[in-house]
This record gives C-alpha cells, sequence and structure tokens, in this order.
C-alpha cells in the first residue's frame, strides 16, 4: 500500500468483508479512514457461485481503495479449509478490482458482534437478525484493521468496551 492509500490521512475509503458460507456482510469506512459503519448484508447460496460482481459493484459505487476481508480461523489460530478459500475469493476480488485485499483475522467478531447488536435496544425480532449482525461484524474487522494502520499520534474510533455499533 502507497502512501496515498494510508488510512487516517484523509484519503482511503476501504470496503470490510465478513465473508461467510450464507451471508456476506459489508461495512465501509468514512472518507477520512477513521470509522467503519455497517452497510449491507449479501445472501450467499450453497452450490452457487459467491457473489463477487456485487462485492464489486459496492466497492466502485462508494469509491473504495482498499478491501478488508476477514480471515476466517480456527480458535487456535491455525487455518482451515474453510480459510484457503477465503484466501482465494480475496485473490479473485484483488484481481477483478485492481486494488490491495488485506487479510485480517476474524476470530470471535460475530460473537462480539451480536452482543453489540443485542445491546442497542432493538426489538427482539430485529436483534436477532444475521444480516444485522454480519454487517456489524464485517463493521467489526475493517475497524480493527483502521485503528491498527492509523498513525501513531491519530486518534482511535474504537468505541470502549460495551459501547455498540
Amino acid at each position: 500500500m502507497d502512501a496515498h492509500t494510508q488510512p487516517g490521512d484523509g484519503s482511503v475509503r476501504a470496503l470490510g468483508i465478513d465473508f461467510g458460507e450464507r451471508r456476506i456482510g459489508l461495512a465501509l469506512s468514512d472518507e477520512t479512514g477513521t470509522i467503519a459503519s455497517p452497510l449491507t448484508t449479501l445472501s450467499r447460496r450453497r452450490g452457487k457461485r459467491p457473489p463477487l460482481r456485487r462485492i464489486e459493484e459496492a466497492a466502485q459505487r462508494h469509491g473504495v481503495e482498499v478491501l478488508v476481508l476477514g480471515l476466517p480461523l480456527e480458535l487456535t489460530g491455525e487455518e482451515s479449509a474453510w480459510s484457503r478459500q477465503v484466501r482465494e475469493i480475496g485473490d479473485r476480488l484483488a484481481a477483478r478490482l485492481s486494488m490491495p485485499v488485506h487479510l485480517v483475522d476474524e476470530r470471535l467478531t460475530s460473537v462480539r458482534a451480536s452482543r453489540a447488536v443485542r445491546g442497542i435496544g432493538l426489538p427482539r425480532q430485529k436483534r436477532e437478525d444475521r444480516a444485522r449482525i454480519d454487517a456489524a461484524a464485517a463493521a467489526l474487522i475493517l475497524q480493527g484493521w483502521l485503528d491498527g494502520h492509523r498513525p501513531e499520534d491519530a486518534p482511535t474510533a474504537t468505541p470502549p468496551a460495551g459501547d455498540t455499533l
């Protein structure tokens, strides 16, 4: 990644992706590369090709310069067959969009996202909506990457423990 795409310098727009077997959560950073927000969730049908075109369209529509893809690792940190498939998806997206794809450890992001969504006071049906949780997980993946790549003197956007998305 070159200097003009560094988060926190006011020039990056990033798309976070939580790539699942049934749903794909998407999140978008603000124009400054400081704050990640849930964007949407795409449905995915088993046995069908992943909706890479829809991810590509979202990236282009929002002027994204970098993709941040959650890498599903085992709790031990080891990669699995699913991890390898997600890596392959990342390679395909990088080639299709001609932009960098950063892989980020996504262990426990769905659990954290579920707790955050439950904590915002929505009605039960909305609180348990898996699509909402997957988009929130994508936002957590992206926010972690943004926070880890900002200049040392820049403020962080990570909410304190217990705060919600």
